[in-house]
Parts: structure tokens; sequence; C-alpha cells
């Protein structure tokens, strides 16, 4: 849900018009909406890519994942490991076009520390994985897109720790 559904909804529910604080908050969205856009089609437009990326910068970094043993061992895992970072690339994207981490929580967050530990998936190695993904993703983006984007990479790290 974008800030100008959340004023609305929120007005109304409280039968009166936005506050001057409110409407505030909406010009700010407004304002940055072409910067948003802009961030979500380079994420979009480079997935493999960056998804790529990751994948070598964890591999590298955790080479315990994709020897015999490891979560990531054998060809179907590390295809679903490759789907996961798809998945949250995606999900970082929605937010970053509503200018909010809600769609994030709902969608991705919640329950996800649980699935991943009912999987025997290593919590920490998905907090590296998103990491990895930052990062990736980061390189892309301009000076001015990378410190509007970080924050939502940032978001799902936090929750996952």
């Amino acid at each position: 849900m974008t800030v100008v559904s959340q004023v609305i909804l929120k007005a109304d529910d409280e039968l009166r018009y936005p506050s001057s604080g409110e409407l505030k908050s909406i010009k700010e969205f407004l304002q940055t909406g072409e910067q948003r856009v802009r961030i979500a089609s380079t994420l979009s437009e480079n997935e493999k890519k960056i998804v790529q990326e990751a994948t070598k910068q964890l591999w590298q970094k955790r080479p315990d994942f994709i020897s015999p043993g490891g979560n990531a061992y054998g060809e179907r895992q590390r295809a679903l490991c490759v789907r996961d970072f798809g998945w949250y690339l995606r999900l970082i994207t929605y937010g970053i076009l509503a200018g909010d981490k809600e769609p994030i929580e709902t969608i991705g967050i919640i329950g996800v520390r649980e699935m991943y530990n009912s999987l025997g998936v290593p919590v920490p190695g998905m907090v590296e994985a998103i990491g990895c993904l930052k990062r990736a993703s980061t390189e892309l983006l301009s000076a001015e897109d990378s410190p509007a984007a970080e924050p939502y990479f940032d978001y799902i790290i936090q929750a996952m720790s």
C-alpha cells in the first residue's frame, strides 16, 4: 500500500480530511516517484546479472554452503537459493515502488524465519545472502539512487537477524 492509500484510508476511518503532515508526506512521496521507478526498473532489468553476482559473492564468501553437507550442495539446492535471490530482489522492488517497507513485511518477512528454520536453512546464511544481493544491486545504481534503495535491503537483513 502506498503512502497515498494509507493516508486516505486513515483519514476516512477517522471521518476527517488528511492533516497537513499527511499531505506533506504525500507530496514527498510524489516527488520521489521518478527515482523510485528508476531504481525498480534498474533492479528488475538487471535481475539476472544481480542474482549471478550475488550468488558468486556468496559462494566465494561461504564455500561451505556448496560443499558436500552444505545447504546449497547439489544442483537442486543451488537452484532454490538462486530462486530465493530473485524472489527477494522482486520483493525489494515492491517496497521501493510503494515507498514503504510494508509490502516487504506483509509479503515476505512474516514467517520467513520459521520457514527457513523448518527447512533447516541457516538464517545467518540468508542474512549473508541478502547482504550479497544488496552489494550486487547497489553497484548498478547511481550514487544518488543507491542510498535510497539500501534501507529496503537492510530491513530484510534486520528482520532476519
